[in-house]
């Protein structure tokens, strides 16, 4: 309904919400009191997280689905008109932005003084941080709207080429690739040398992270596009037969 919801998180009660004027398919960051957030209405806004109010808005040339990443004062984010944006955290004035090929609706991982990004051009980047220079860029087989993680020096991706990708963080070069049956929307979680991660094709993907050999897989009612989230040894999860999932991750 293109509103940005702040929800009390003991009573459920309504603190305030904010007027975009389109759908919010980003997910917001608060950061130090303040919550960044991208619309379809083509901006990124910053809007004060104790009162709602409107703190700066960017406007970019694209809807903003990418979700934003903040790393000390700059707030790192995608759009749909293809760039990737690094702005201001206090005053949303552009630092830099970086043309890729197509739309950009993976959200940014930044690490190290890198940022990783993927684009609808079926590239995996890696930028630098401060300047927006290009360090390396890596083709998959098609779009990359899933979002980066990055552990002890790799990159974890999947590609609507139905690939989960491991990519060197430092160099660009692959370390492993992994098919599964369908688009890999999903964004990888990685916890203790497993990466897991959903696909079109109904399954929830356990990965070695090292090896790249398929440690198990979970047959959901259909498609998982669902980015999972994994804690005290449970992989929880959505598809899109309308279930959320709980599969222990040592099975």
């Amino acid at each position: 309904d293109g509103y940005l919801y702040a929800v009390d998180a003991d009573s459920g009660e309504l603190r305030w919400r904010y007027r975009t004027w389109d759908v919010v398919g980003s997910s917001p960051a608060v950061v130090d009191g303040v919550v960044y957030v991208g619309s379809s209405d083509r901006y990124l806004y910053a809007v004060d997280a104790d009162s709602g109010e409107l703190r700066w808005r960017y406007r970019t040339e694209g809807y903003v689905r990418s979700s934003p990443a903040v790393v000390g004062s700059v707030v790192y984010v995608g759009s749909s008109d293809s760039y990737l944006y690094a702005l201001d955290a206090d005053s949303g004035e552009l630092r830099w932005r970086y043309a890729t090929g197509y739309a950009v609706r993976s959200s940014p991982a930044v690490v190290g003084g890198v940022v990783y990004v993927g684009s609808f051009d079926s590239y995996l980047y890696a930028l630098d941080a401060d300047s927006g220079e290009l360090r390396w860029r890596y083709a998959t087989g098609d779009a990359v709207r899933s979002s980066p993680a990055v552990v002890g020096g790799v990159v974890y991706v999947g590609s609507f080429d139905s690939y989960l990708y491991a990519v060197d963080a430092d160099s660009g070069e692959l370390r492993w690739e992994y098919a599964t049956g369908d688009w890999v929307r999903s964004s990888p979680a990685v916890v203790d040398g497993v990466v897991y991660v959903g696909s079109g094709d109904g399954y929830l993907y356990a990965v070695d992270a090292g090896s790249g050999e398929l440690r198990w897989q979970y047959r959901t009612g259909d498609a998982v596009f669902s980015s999972p989230g994994v804690v005290d040894g449970v992989v929880y999860v959505g598809s899109f037969d309308g279930n959320v999932y709980a599969v222990r991750a040592g099975r």
